[in-house]
């Protein structure tokens, strides 16, 4: 069998995507994770008497527990495979990356295992996230500089 006729086997099996869809549930999930996002942060300052700024790290430090503890659990995926997108782009999927894969080495042991296993996707976001801020921040200072 050629690889075009495998290719072309492949294709006919595979389910089509429907990437509409899947855009709008993103848009739609993400959408209430920034309401529930706003809606902690209103209950933390209302009850908790604090600031803005730390009812925000309060709700991001929510949103990372809640991932982690149903990444541990077993059901973030099930989320995901509903969700999409809408709940791994914000702080849960980043949270959730990171858990999964303390999971996957915890029989490694706590520095071979998790210690060493724990940033493999995580540190690649880091990465490039530090490097598109610096990018942007020298776009914004040569902006700023020429104006």
């Amino acid at each position: 069998m050629t690889n075009k006729k495998y290719e072309a086997l492949v294709k006919k099996h595979n389910p089509k995507e429907n990437k509409v869809k899947y855009a709008l549930t993103a848009f739609l999930v993400g959408g209430l994770m920034g309401l529930l996002g706003e809606t902690l942060i209103r209950v933390y300052i209302m009850f908790f008497d604090v600031s803005r700024n730390d009812a925000s790290t309060y709700m991001i430090i929510t949103f990372i527990f809640f991932a982690s503890l149903f990444t541990a659990l077993g059901f973030f995926d099930k989320l995901v495979a509903k969700a999409k997108a809408g709940l791994l782009i914000p702080i849960t999927g980043f949270a959730h990356s990171m858990t999964s894969a303390a999971l996957d080495y915890k029989n490694e042991g706590p520095i071979y295992g998790v210690g060493s296993n724990v940033f493999k996707l995580a540190g690649s976001v880091i990465f490039y996230g530090v490097v598109s801020a610096w990018f942007f921040g020298l776009i914004r200072y040569i902006w700023e500089v020429l104006s």
